[in-house]
């Protein structure tokens, strides 16, 4: 028994074979495709994050300090006076009073400011009447602080900053005396000079509506030493206006030859802080 068999050429596959070997390749060049699309997030560079400043923010805080004082003030040899003033004293005998702090902040930099002035005339009897039955002293206090900070510590509840810069002073006194020894002398002196001064000053959110606030600076310059602290409590209405109330004491001691000027402002303050 024979059996012919037929062949297509030598070599040549089938064209069920070439269908075969087409849907193989397919298959095989999707695959590949896929996993270098898979490969193609990591290969090409993360985007950066964009950082936009947050910008200026500046606030402005007027206030009225309920201070007394307390120290000891001479002018040219006469005898040093001793001066005790409760803020009711000081405030039957103020003539003008203005007080008001100020600050810039860009991320973790700061400028800040405060101005005090104050104009007081009193009197009041010496304890023999010896020298004098009565001194009269009338005192013009003018103080401006300028500085800077950095933030070493803010996590979005409450922050510590660094601060240094330098505190302006002004003062004049006019001493009198009526009665005694020395009655109808009276001697007048000014002196201005600049400290610098460095400290910190902080704030702490107890709820998203209170908050604790306060500062210490100690420096010395034209004086031979100037320090102030405060501890306060705040109130935030909105995001632009919040109320301060708390409790400050500054001291100076200054001296030159012809006034020496040794006091301690302290008392409660009260304030309103506006944010912009």
């Amino acid at each position: 028994m024979s059996c012919t068999c037929r062949n297509n050429g030598a070599g040549k596959p089938s064209g069920l074979s070439l269908r075969m070997i087409a849907l193989s390749a397919g298959i095989v060049l999707s695959a590949a495709a896929g996993h270098a699309a898979d490969l193609a997030p990591a290969m090409a560079p993360m985007p950066e994050p964009v950082q936009t400043p947050e910008g200026w923010k500046f606030s402005f805080a007027p206030y009225f300090w309920a201070s007394g004082l307390s120290g000891k003030s001479a002018n040219f040899g006469l005898p040093t006076i001793d001066v005790h003033e409760s803020f009711g004293d000081i405030l039957s005998d103020l003539d003008f009073a203005f007080m008001a702090a100020g600050d810039a902040r860009y991320g973790p930099y700061s400028i800040m400011t405060d101005l005090s002035y104050a104009r007081v005339t009193t009197d009041a009897g010496t304890p023999r009447g010896v020298v004098a039955s009565r001194v009269g002293l009338k005192t013009e206090t003018f103080t401006a602080f300028l500085g800077g900070g950095y933030s070493i510590l803010d996590d979005g509840v409450g922050r510590l900053d660094v601060v240094g810069g330098a505190r302006i002073w002004y003062v004049d006194t006019k001493v009198s005396f009526q009665g005694g020894l020395l009655g109808g002398v009276s001697r007048a002196d000014s002196a201005t000079w600049v400290d610098g001064m460095v400290g910190l000053r902080g704030m702490y959110s107890i709820t998203p509506n209170f908050y604790l606030t306060g500062w210490g600076m100690i420096g010395t310059g034209g004086a031979d030493i100037d320090w102030d602290v405060m501890g306060g409590l705040g109130y935030k209405f909105n995001e632009k206006v919040s109320a301060i109330a708390g409790y400050r004491a500054l001291g100076v001691d200054y001296h030159n030859e012809s006034l020496t000027y040794d006091m301690i402002q302290h008392g409660p303050m009260l304030g309103v802080v506006l944010r912009f």
